[in-house]
């Protein structure tokens, strides 16, 4: 299980979003925002990787086997804590599981001694950029083109789906898994 922290637009991605969708007026910024959030939650999907960088939360099994995180790319990994069958959380000893961060951004964790936890949560920050700016430049596009897609088709029921052109910006960056 994942649980992301909610992706917080600072005025630049939104001012930028604006100006992309030559929109002068503030009446439509809170759809805009959310629209903004939709797209950028569509891109993450569509490149396996968390963009903008928050916290997360992911509950895997406790294992004495590396076990890889389902988000990337991690930043850091702040607190594990075993989850018995039943019962509460509880904060693992520090020698009782390991963690990684390999040079691709994987965070990886293992535990050797779970006690009573069937599984562990992991807390963790993931993203590529601490900030909208930050972002390279094709990816900030996509997310603006489909920001605009969103706007111009919404309520549209014979909506295509998002432009090539999207997924074209994207791809050089999108990471795929293997298991």
């Amino acid at each position: 299980m994942i649980t992301r922290d909610a992706v917080v637009l600072d005025s630049n991605a939104l001012d930028e979003a604006k100006a992309y969708l030559r929109i002068e007026h503030a009446e439509e910024d809170a759809v805009l925002a959310s629209l903004l959030i939709a797209a950028i939650g569509h891109a993450e999907d569509f490149l396996g990787q968390m963009l903008m960088r928050r916290g997360a939360r992911v509950t895997v099994p406790a294992c004495a086997d590396w076990t890889r995180l389902a988000v990337t790319p991690v930043v850091s990994i702040t607190s594990v804590e075993g989850l018995p069958a039943e019962g509460a959380a509880f904060a693992l000893p520090v020698g009782a599981y390991a963690v990684d961060i390999d040079g691709v951004g994987d965070g990886w964790v293992k535990v050797m001694n779970p006690g009573a936890a069937g599984r562990v949560i992991i807390t963790a920050q993931a993203g590529m950029a601490s900030a909208w700016e930050a972002l390279p430049e094709t990816i900030r596009l996509a997310v603006l083109r489909l920001t605009g897609h969103f706007h111009a088709h919404r309520d549209a029921p014979d909506d295509a789906g998002p432009p090539a052109a999207v997924a074209a910006l994207l791809s050089p960056w999108r990471r795929m898994r293997l298991s």
